[in-house]
C-alpha cells in the first residue's frame, strides 16, 4: 500500500509540473509538511522528492527547499534550445546576420557556378579538407595570432563538430575534464554523450580560478581542460596574458590537453595571443564561421598538434567523412577575398551597439558581459527564482535562458542570459525594457 501511495504522489506531482499547474520556480512543501498533509512518513516524502529530482522535474537546494525546474531544458544536456512560441522575441540564441549577406551569397554562388573546378565539388573531399582550403584557413588564423601551416588544420562542420571530433579523438569514457562552473552548453551535451566526467572550476571576474584549477589537477587525473579564454560564453571575460601563461603552466605540469574554444573570439579587439599560439604542442584550437559569418554556413576549423592530426582525421571520417565541398568553397572564397574580415569588423560594431543598448535599458541592474559581446548575463538576488522570471517573460512573449543550461556544478546560480544578436534593434530595445520591468517587479522588490 505504501509503495502505491508513493507512486500516486509522484505521478500527481509530475502531472501538475508537466501541465504547468505547478509553474517553474514554485517552491514545494517541506518534507515534513508534505508528510503531514498526505499522512505519510517523512522518509516516504523524501523518496517522492528524490524520484521527482531523478526525473528532472524538481531541484533541491540546500537550506532553501525544493523547487519546480524549468523543464524546457532537459537535465544534463543544455544544448537543446527551448521552444520559442510563435511571435515571441527570441533572446535565447544568437544567429547574428547583417543586411546584405544574402546578396553576398548570391554572388558567391554565381562565382562558384562559373568556376573551372565545379565538377570536383560533387565528389568526396579529403577528410580534413583540401590542401588549398586548409591553406586559406591557415592564412586567416594568422590574423587571429596563430601561425600555423596547413598540415595542422582540419576543416569540420562547424565548431560544434570540431569539439566533438576533438573529444572523440583525445578522450575516452570516464576521463576527467576541467571546465568552468558556467560553460558552453554544447560541451556539456557532448560530455554527456561521451560519458566524460566534468569537474567545475569556479570563476573570477577575468577567468577561471586558477588556484582552484591547480588544486583540482593535483588531486584528480585531469585529462583535458576545456576553456574559452577569449570572450567566454556566457560571462564574456577575456583572460589576461598572465592568467593564460599560468593556465598553460598548469596544463603542462599535469599533462592535461587544452581545448580552446574560440567561437566568439572574433568579437574581441586586440586580445592576448590564443593559447594555441603560445602552447601549440598541447592545445587544440576550435573555431568556425557560424557566428562571424552565418549560422547556416557550417564551416569550422581545428588546429592541432601534429601528433593529434591523424586521430582527429579518423574522427571526422567516422562522423561526416568531410565538410560539404560547396560550403567550404564559398567560405574559402570569402576568407581569401576579405569578405570574412569585413563581416567580422561589421559584427564587432553591431555587437558593441547591441551591448550598449542592453546596458542603457538595464542600467542599474547587475550585468556581466564584454562590451563587444552578443550576450549579457543578468544576476538575480539569492532569494529570487530565475525559473519564475523566465516563465513571466514567456507570458509576455519574450524567451530568455536561465543559468541551468550553462551550469556544471551542483549549485545553479539565479541568473538569466540574454542573447542580443538575433532581434531587430528596435524590437530588442522594447524587449529589454520588458525584461527590466519584470525583473524589478519579480526579483528586486
Amino acid at each position: 500500500m505504501a509503495a502505491s501511495r508513493y507512486k500516486t504522489l509522484v505521478d500527481a506531482f509530475a502531472s501538475d509540473i508537466r501541465s504547468g499547474r505547478l509553474p517553474a520556480g514554485a517552491r514545494l512543501p517541506t518534507h515534513r509538511a508534505l508528510a503531514a498533509h498526505e499522512g505519510i512518513a517523512v522518509v516516504t516524502a523524501t523518496r517522492v522528492y528524490a524520484e521527482l529530482a531523478a526525473m528532472g522535474l524538481v531541484s533541491r537546494e540546500q537550506g532553501r527547499g525544493t523547487f519546480v525546474r524549468d523543464i524546457a531544458v532537459p537535465p544534463g544536456h543544455g544544448i537543446d534550445q527551448q521552444v520559442v512560441a510563435t511571435g515571441a522575441v527570441d533572446l535565447t540564441f544568437n544567429y547574428p546576420s547583417l543586411p546584405g549577406q544574402a546578396d553576398l551569397l548570391r554572388q558567391a554562388l554565381r562565382e562558384v557556378a562559373t568556376s573551372g573546378d565545379l565538377d570536383s565539388l560533387l565528389r568526396y573531399q579529403p577528410h580534413r579538407g583540401r590542401p588549398q582550403d586548409r591553406a586559406s584557413i591557415a592564412r586567416h588564423l594568422r590574423r587571429r595570432g596563430i601561425t600555423t601551416d596547413a598540415d595542422r588544420v582540419l576543416i569540420v562542420n562547424g565548431a560544434q563538430q570540431g569539439l566533438a571530433v576533438t573529444a572523440m579523438a583525445a578522450l575516452k569514457a570516464g576521463d576527467v575534464v576541467a571546465v568552468d562552473a558556467l560553460t558552453y552548453p554544447g560541451f556539456k551535451a557532448l560530455a554527456h554523450a561521451l560519458h566524460l566526467h566534468l569537474e567545475p572550476v569556479p570563476a573570477t571576474a577575468t577567468g577561471p580560478n586558477l588556484d582552484a584549477l591547480e588544486k583540482l589537477c593535483a588531486t584528480r587525473p585531469v585529462r583535458a581542460i576545456y576553456t574559452m579564454p577569449t570572450l567566454h560564453n556566457p560571462l564574456g571575460w577575456v583572460m589576461p596574458t598572465t592568467d593564460r601563461t599560468r593556465l598553460i603552466k598548469i596544463a603542462r605540469q599535469h599533462g592535461s590537453l587544452l581545448i580552446e574554444d574560440a567561437a566568439y573570439a572574433f568579437l574581441a579587439e586586440d586580445p592576448p595571443p590564443p593559447l594555441a599560439a603560445t602552447a601549440p604542442d598541447l592545445t587544440v584550437y576550435v573555431s568556425g564561421l557560424s557566428k562571424s559569418v552565418a549560422t547556416g554556413l557550417r564551416v569550422g576549423f581545428v588546429v592541432a598538434p601534429p601528433s593529434a592530426v591523424p586521430s582527429l582525421e579518423r574522427a571526422i571520417r567516422v562522423t561526416t567523412w568531410n565538410t560539404p565541398a560547396l560550403t567550404t568553397a564559398i567560405a574559402c572564397r570569402w576568407l581569401d577575398d576579405g569578405t570574412v574580415d569585413q563581416l567580422e569588423a561589421q559584427k564587432r560594431e553591431d555587437a558593441k551597439a547591441r551591448q550598449s543598448l542592453a546596458r542603457q535599458e538595464l542600467a542599474g541592474l547587475p550585468l556581466i558581459g564584454h562590451p563587444a559581446s552578443y550576450f549579457t548575463w543578468l544576476t538575480l538576488p539569492d532569494d529570487a527564482r530565475a525559473d519564475r522570471l523566465t516563465a513571466t517573460l514567456a507570458r509576455r512573449h519574450i524567451a530568455v535562458t536561465t543559468a541551468e543550461p550553462f551550469t556544471t556544478s551542483t549549485h545553479t546560480p539565479q541568473a538569466i542570459r540574454l542573447a542580443l544578436a538575433s532581434t531587430d534593434p528596435a524590437l530588442l530595445r522594447s524587449a529589454l525594457r520588458t525584461v527590466r520591468q519584470v525583473a524589478v517587479e519579480d526579483a528586486y522588490t
